[in-house]
């Protein structure tokens, strides 16, 4: 590692532990306005399977209160963007099999479904990492054009999450909606931790966790995403 490397890194920490902290009900004053999107929280990634990780059961209290914040605020839209693979998905030669169609993988977290006002939640099912494509996420957009500020939760950090983010910024930039706000707090997204000697009995490419959230925070934040500790 050279010295500018090593400085950066350094920097990166620092930066991270001094994110701010952001008021939930300033950013929903125009609930109309707001809609919470969250990533891949369902039991394949927080409860079961292959790709389950304690890194993302430990953030479903802090998801689970910002949901119950934010429709205490007047939110009522949260689109659930889940993984729902076809059996034989071309992923599963980058990742392994996880929450196939069918299976409980591919469910709702029960934190999330017991909530009682989880009849408000739209599920959009992927089968990818990316929530824009071969979704149903232009449709809703185009249908619901007074929506410009969006809540981003959940898992991956670095994959899913970094996807949904960036396009929903670069599409609020390409059509010139100045007012636009895609708000990522920290504290309800989380990646998955893979070390290089576990990598290496699997026959993996190694995931370093902390690395890669603080990363991917840092690169959503250089894109002009709004990255906050937690939102309050």
């Amino acid at each position: 590692m050279n010295s500018n490397s090593k400085a950066f890194l350094d920097w990166l920490a620092g930066w991270e532990r001094g994110l701010p902290e952001a008021s939930l009900a300033d950013v929903v004053s125009d609930p109309a306005r707001v809609a919470v999107v969250s990533e891949d929280m369902i039991k394949g990634f927080c409860d079961e399977g292959a790709l389950y990780s304690p890194r993302a059961r430990g953030i479903v209290p802090a998801v689970v209160k910002l949901f119950q914040g934010a429709h205490q605020l007047g939110v009522r839209h949260f689109l659930l963007f889940q993984d729902t693979h076809d059996p034989d998905a071309i992923e599963f030669s980058a990742y392994p099999a996880h929450c196939v169609a069918g299976t409980t993988e591919s469910e709702t977290i029960d934190e999330l479904t017991s909530l009682p006002f989880s009849d408000r939640f739209t599920i959009m099912p992927k089968n990818s990492i990316s929530s824009a494509i071969g979704t149903d996420l232009d449709g809703w957009l185009e249908g619901h054009p007074d929506v410009t500020d969006f809540i981003v939760v959940g898992v991956c950090t670095d994959i899913c999450v970094y996807l949904a983010a960036l396009y929903l910024r670069t599409r609020a930039n390409v059509l010139g909606q100045h007012e636009a706000r895609i708000i990522v707090p920290a504290d309800c997204v989380q990646t998955y931790d893979l070390p290089v000697e576990t990598a290496a009995e699997l026959g993996s490419l190694p995931h370093d966790g902390d690395l890669l959230h603080s990363t991917f925070l840092y690169h959503m934040a250089l894109n002009d995403i709004e990255v906050v500790a937690h939102l309050g």
